[in-house]
Protein backbone atom coordinates (compact mmCIF):
# COMPACT_ATOMS: atom_id res chain seq x y z
CA UNK A 1 0.00 0.00 0.00
CA UNK A 2 1.37 3.48 -1.28
CA UNK A 3 1.82 5.85 1.53
CA UNK A 4 -0.87 8.62 1.76
CA UNK A 5 -0.17 12.55 2.02
CA UNK A 6 -1.91 13.76 5.44
CA UNK A 7 -1.33 17.47 7.19
CA UNK A 8 -0.02 17.76 10.41
CA UNK A 9 -3.31 19.42 11.41
CA UNK A 10 -5.36 16.09 9.62
CA UNK A 11 -2.93 13.47 11.67
CA UNK A 12 -3.66 15.53 14.77
CA UNK A 13 -7.18 15.52 14.50
CA UNK A 14 -7.16 11.90 13.70
CA UNK A 15 -5.26 10.87 16.76
CA UNK A 16 -7.94 13.24 18.53
CA UNK A 17 -10.71 10.92 16.69
CA UNK A 18 -9.14 7.62 17.63
CA UNK A 19 -8.50 8.51 21.26
CA UNK A 20 -11.86 9.73 21.94
CA UNK A 21 -13.30 6.44 20.02
CA UNK A 22 -11.05 4.21 21.88
CA UNK A 23 -11.63 5.63 25.76
CA UNK A 24 -15.05 7.12 25.42
CA UNK A 25 -16.63 5.75 22.94
CA UNK A 26 -15.63 1.69 23.05
CA UNK A 27 -16.66 1.51 26.73
CA UNK A 28 -20.25 3.44 26.60
CA UNK A 29 -20.89 0.47 23.68
CA UNK A 30 -19.71 -2.46 26.11
CA UNK A 31 -21.53 -0.52 29.03
CA UNK A 32 -25.03 -0.47 26.75
CA UNK A 33 -24.12 -4.37 25.63
CA UNK A 34 -23.97 -5.25 29.17
CA UNK A 35 -27.10 -3.17 30.31
CA UNK A 36 -28.87 -4.90 27.23
CA UNK A 37 -27.98 -8.41 28.08
CA UNK A 38 -28.99 -7.92 31.62
CA UNK A 39 -32.59 -7.51 30.41
CA UNK A 40 -33.08 -11.16 29.04
CA UNK A 41 -34.14 -12.43 25.70
CA UNK A 42 -31.56 -11.04 22.80
CA UNK A 43 -33.01 -12.36 20.02
CA UNK A 44 -35.85 -9.57 20.33
CA UNK A 45 -34.11 -7.27 22.27
CA UNK A 46 -33.71 -4.23 20.10
CA UNK A 47 -31.56 -2.40 22.60
CA UNK A 48 -28.81 -4.61 22.45
CA UNK A 49 -28.76 -5.07 18.62
CA UNK A 50 -28.42 -1.49 18.33
CA UNK A 51 -25.25 -1.64 20.67
CA UNK A 52 -24.24 -4.16 18.87
CA UNK A 53 -24.14 -2.14 15.74
CA UNK A 54 -22.90 0.64 16.84
CA UNK A 55 -20.14 -1.23 18.29
CA UNK A 56 -19.30 -2.76 14.83
CA UNK A 57 -19.77 0.46 13.17
CA UNK A 58 -17.14 2.37 15.70
CA UNK A 59 -14.96 -0.86 15.75
CA UNK A 60 -14.67 -0.24 11.98
CA UNK A 61 -14.28 3.54 12.08
CA UNK A 62 -11.38 3.05 15.04
CA UNK A 63 -9.62 0.01 11.70
CA UNK A 64 -9.92 2.70 9.15
CA UNK A 65 -8.44 5.62 11.03
CA UNK A 66 -5.53 3.25 12.68
CA UNK A 67 -4.75 1.92 8.74
CA UNK A 68 -4.61 5.65 7.54
CA UNK A 69 -2.27 6.42 10.21
CA UNK A 70 -0.37 3.66 9.57
CA UNK A 71 -0.23 4.38 5.79
CA UNK A 72 0.78 8.40 6.44
CA UNK A 73 3.19 10.60 5.07
CA UNK A 74 2.74 13.60 6.77
CA UNK A 75 3.86 16.58 4.92
CA UNK A 76 4.54 20.04 6.58
CA UNK A 77 3.33 22.72 5.25
CA UNK A 78 4.96 25.37 6.53
CA UNK A 79 8.29 23.88 5.26
CA UNK A 80 7.85 23.72 1.60
CA UNK A 81 9.92 25.01 -0.95
CA UNK A 82 7.29 25.11 -3.93
CA UNK A 83 8.49 28.12 -5.94
CA UNK A 84 5.74 29.51 -5.35
CA UNK A 85 3.44 26.50 -7.21
CA UNK A 86 0.62 25.33 -5.95
CA UNK A 87 1.43 22.33 -3.79
CA UNK A 88 -0.13 19.65 -1.35
CA UNK A 89 -1.23 21.70 1.62
CA UNK A 90 -1.01 24.94 0.43
CA UNK A 91 -3.88 27.37 0.96
CA UNK A 92 -5.25 29.05 -2.12
CA UNK A 93 -7.03 31.82 -2.53
CA UNK A 94 -9.11 32.36 -6.15
CA UNK A 95 -11.46 34.33 -7.51
CA UNK A 96 -14.28 32.50 -9.69
CA UNK A 97 -14.29 34.59 -12.98
CA UNK A 98 -17.61 33.50 -14.03
CA UNK A 99 -19.67 34.67 -10.89
CA UNK A 100 -17.06 37.36 -9.57
CA UNK A 101 -16.99 35.76 -6.34
CA UNK A 102 -13.85 35.16 -3.99
CA UNK A 103 -13.36 31.85 -2.77
CA UNK A 104 -10.02 29.91 -0.63
CA UNK A 105 -9.29 26.36 -0.65
CA UNK A 106 -6.72 24.31 1.03
CA UNK A 107 -5.31 20.80 -0.26
CA UNK A 108 -5.33 18.31 1.91
CA UNK A 109 -5.62 14.55 2.24
CA UNK A 110 -8.36 12.19 1.63
CA UNK A 111 -8.92 11.77 5.20
CA UNK A 112 -9.06 15.13 6.38
CA UNK A 113 -10.93 17.01 3.63
CA UNK A 114 -13.82 18.95 5.01
CA UNK A 115 -15.73 21.46 2.67
CA UNK A 116 -17.85 23.19 6.02
CA UNK A 117 -13.95 24.47 6.50
CA UNK A 118 -12.86 24.87 3.11
CA UNK A 119 -10.48 21.91 3.24
CA UNK A 120 -10.54 19.74 -0.38
CA UNK A 121 -9.27 16.43 -1.45
CA UNK A 122 -5.62 16.11 -3.19
CA UNK A 123 -7.64 14.12 -5.56
CA UNK A 124 -10.63 16.49 -5.88
CA UNK A 125 -11.41 18.15 -9.37
CA UNK A 126 -10.65 21.26 -7.75
CA UNK A 127 -7.18 20.60 -6.36
CA UNK A 128 -6.17 18.57 -9.63
CA UNK A 129 -7.11 21.70 -11.43
CA UNK A 130 -4.84 23.79 -9.42
CA UNK A 131 -2.30 21.49 -8.61
CA UNK A 132 1.16 23.32 -10.45
CA UNK A 133 -0.34 26.28 -10.85
CA UNK A 134 1.27 29.98 -9.99
CA UNK A 135 0.10 33.39 -9.01
CA UNK A 136 -2.44 34.71 -11.90
CA UNK A 137 -2.78 31.25 -13.73
CA UNK A 138 -6.56 30.21 -14.75
CA UNK A 139 -7.48 27.18 -13.51
CA UNK A 140 -10.57 25.50 -15.07
CA UNK A 141 -11.84 23.28 -12.83
CA UNK A 142 -14.82 20.40 -14.91
CA UNK A 143 -18.24 20.35 -12.68
CA UNK A 144 -21.04 18.29 -13.01
CA UNK A 145 -22.33 21.75 -14.01
CA UNK A 146 -19.55 22.81 -16.45
CA UNK A 147 -16.16 24.22 -16.44
CA UNK A 148 -15.61 26.98 -14.00
CA UNK A 149 -12.43 29.14 -14.74
CA UNK A 150 -10.50 30.57 -11.32
CA UNK A 151 -8.09 32.81 -11.10
CA UNK A 152 -5.41 32.10 -8.23
CA UNK A 153 -4.94 35.49 -6.52
CA UNK A 154 -2.80 34.06 -3.55
CA UNK A 155 -1.16 31.10 -2.25
CA UNK A 156 0.18 30.27 1.60
CA UNK A 157 1.80 27.74 3.30
CA UNK A 158 0.28 27.44 6.58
Amino acid sequence: MSATPITAKGVEKLRAQLRQLKTVERPRITQAIAEARAHGDLSENAEYHAAREQQSFTEGRIAAIEAVLANARVIDVSTIDSGGRVVFGATVDLLNLDANEAVSYQIVGEEEADMAHRQVSVNSPIARALIGKELGDIAEVRAPGGVIEYEIVAIRYV
